[in-house]
């Protein structure tokens, strides 16, 4: 027996049997983007549509085009050089790991520990805004356990992510002061890690679908919220990805709310949700996604929304019985991503949050409540080293949303789902070229438009169309540069025409954006 539990212990503090997952976060576009580069000439094979990838998986795909550097090109090959700098620190040559001000690893374990700070400004005809943030973050391992976390406090002069404002910036829960206001971010998590899998409580941000310009499976721009995170991949041609999140309602539960010495204790609707995405892989770069989540309150924790690999709608009409028409909030999704011809990633998502195919033809009794992003990125043609990207997305009326404030597809009343929300459209021209390792030239145009908000109608649901008319639009053409010093340290610059035309009484974007105005855009950074 005693050498039985002396055998398990080494087996679990081994680091070198499996892998110790410790996520990188999405906001690191550097290295998001590079891989996606190799994806497009062959060199590896991802499933890009769920992020974020762990430390230990982005040093994998990194060493397996490390065995083909004859392949790439010169600024590819510094740009491998670059991020294994980092990623795989502990083979780094002498001088040339990345610079940390923290980092220690031996056979049983490694620590790193870094500062975070950075500012973000925009400067229009209207004003001077500023996002600045600081904190500290560490990740490390211990056997095949990782952790990591990361804190950071965040103060703005104009609040630039408020739950109704279009626009991608992250969201967070403000202390509001005046225009402007502060709030920080915990992240992190403890995982642990095996051969073909991996399993986690953390708190991120996640996002799920194909896209370059937002997804409208999970998006990311909410405040991170904790859940249970579960990858396994156990055999070459599938992969489950599932999370159980505990979301943060923001609505009032009167029964529970109590005052105590004059001060009321405000008590929210537990909120939770669970979602798998199931992905075959049938050729080399052909990735065919299915999945669904349900968002659910009014129960504790389900034992049924914790099996990773269910169809949730069942189980909410198990639960609650025909008797019960309303119930709890479910969606569907299917995602396809091909790079199976070189140079070029062709990409499509559905989000289904209502479908009715008895009246999918019917222009008044529809219920057709989808979202649809469809997109093409080619690398190095018709020059190397440069990219094009184009994508479409269009979200119909009342998708995303809920009748029941409880169970709505939100966490701190931020949209999980595309930022534009429902009844809008989107189209985003991009071209990206990288003249050496680490400078990025960039220019893009983006129109967007937003319809009339249904949420509130008390009146027949059914049938809505979709842009009766316009109440938002947005226009956005912009050129910059953006150099990476070091693997999470960036500066930029990028200016532009934006107009934003605000025709409803929703706030759909801060005072100072609207208009037609000249935008200048610059910043600086180490760590996200």
């Amino acid at each position: 027996m005693k050498k039985l539990i002396i055998a398990i212990a080494i087996t679990l503090a081994s680091p070198y049997l499996y892998a110790q997952e410790t996520y990188h976060h999405i906001s690191n576009i550097g290295i998001y983007e590079f891989i996606d580069e190799l994806n497009t000439l062959g060199i590896v094979n991802v499933n890009t549509s769920v992020k974020p990838y762990s430390r230990d998986f982005i040093k994998t795909l990194l060493t397996q085009a490390n065995e083909q550097k004859e392949k790439l090109n010169n600024r590819q090959r510094k740009e491998l050089e670059f991020y294994l700098a980092d990623f795989d620190k502990d083979n780094a040559a002498k001088g040339k790991k990345r610079f940390d001000i923290l980092y220690r690893s031996d056979s049983l374990y490694s620590i790193t520990i870094n500062p975070l700070l950075g500012v973000n400004t925009i400067k229009n005809d209207s004003a001077f805004a500023y996002n600045r943030w600081v904190g500290a973050e560490v990740h490390g391992h211990a056997g095949r356990f990782g952790f990591y976390a990361s804190l950071r406090d965040y103060a703005q002069n104009y609040r630039l992510a408020m739950p109704t404002y279009l626009t991608r910036e992250q969201g967070g829960n403000y202390k509001v002061d005046g225009d402007g206001g502060e709030f920080s971010e915990m992240r992190g998590g403890i995982t642990y890690g095996w051969k073909w899998g991996s399993i986690g409580m953390i708190k991120d941000h996640v996002q799920w679908g194909s896209g370059y310009n937002g997804t409208n499976i999970l998006g990311g721009r909410t405040p991170s919220f904790a859940m249970l995170k579960l990858n396994v991949k156990p055999a070459r041609w599938i992969e489950l990805n599932y999370i159980h999140g505990w979301l943060v309602s923001q609505v009032i539960d009167s029964a529970r709310t109590y005052i105590s010495f004059g001060e009321t204790r405000k008590v929210y609707h537990n909120k939770y949700i669970a979602a798998n995405l199931i992905t075959f892989k049938p050729y080399r770069g052909l990735n065919l996604s299915v999945g669904n989540s349900i968002v659910y309150s009014d129960l504790e924790v389900q034992p049924a929304y914790l099996i990773p690999f269910f169809f949730y709608k069942s189980i909410d009409h198990h639960l609650n019985g025909m008797s019960n028409q309303v119930g709890q909030n479910s969606q569907m999704f299917f995602d396809i991503s091909s790079y199976n011809v070189k140079h070029l990633h062709l990409y499509a998502t559905l989000f289904l949050d209502e479908l009715s195919m008895k009246n999918m033809f019917n222009p008044d009794k529809h219920s057709n409540f989808y979202s649809l992003k469809a997109g093409f990125r080619v690398w190095d043609l018709p020059l190397s080293n440069l990219s094009l990207t184009f994508e479409y997305t269009r979200t119909n009326p009342l998708a995303f949303k809920h009748i029941i404030e409880t169970t709505t597809y939100e966490s701190n009343r931020f949209n999980l789902g595309h930022y534009l929300t429902d009844n809008a459209d989107e189209i985003h021209f991009a071209l990206s070229y990288h003249p050496t390792r680490g400078l990025q030239l960039f220019g893009s145009f983006t129109k967007s438009r937003k319809g009339p908000d249904y949420t509130k109608i008390t009146t027949e649901r059914l049938g809505l169309p979709f842009m009766e008319q316009v109440e938002w639009e947005q226009t956005f053409w912009q050129v910059g540069a953006r150099y990476q010093i070091i693997n999470d340290g960036y500066i930029f610059i990028a200016g532009g025409v934006n107009n934003i035309k605000n025709y409803t009484s929703y706030k759909y974007t801060p005072n100072f954006m609207l208009g037609k105005q000249m935008q200048v855009e610059a910043g600086i950074c180490w760590g996200f």
